[in-house]
């Protein structure tokens, strides 16, 4: 094995411009009339419908594509629920890891 090389770093000068040793003016704050905060605006989520997501199967022994989909659905252990909202995204998800989760979506009994 060759012997490790030392690197040379070079320190930046201090002091040594003019700029360095004069100090900074500051400029005059504009008085900036006060905004109007816009009206709070529910979330687009809250009328969303919702799904609940529980796993009834071990994520052991499958694959560890199936087992990150488990975690950004917020599961992990047998027993777990989560609530969700009722979007493509999500249901592709669900759908790659239906053999192992439950999914009850408002008003309905449990789909597999």
């Amino acid at each position: 094995m060759a012997p490790a090389k030392a690197i040379a770093v070079k320190a930046a000068p201090t002091g040594t411009s003019p700029a360095a040793k004069a100090p900074a003016a500051k400029a005059p704050a504009a008085e900036a009339p006060a905004a109007e905060a816009p009206a709070a605006k529910a979330p687009s989520h809250a009328a969303e419908a919702t799904i609940e997501i529980k796993q009834v199967r071990s994520g052991i022994g499958t694959k560890p594509k199936h087992r990150g989909t488990l975690r950004a659905l917020g599961l992990g252990r047998i027993g777990r629920t989560h609530v969700l909202p009722d979007r493509p995204e999500i249901r592709g998800m669900v759908a790659r890891v239906a053999h192992l989760v439950e999914v009850r979506t408002d008003g309905e009994g449990t789909d597999k």
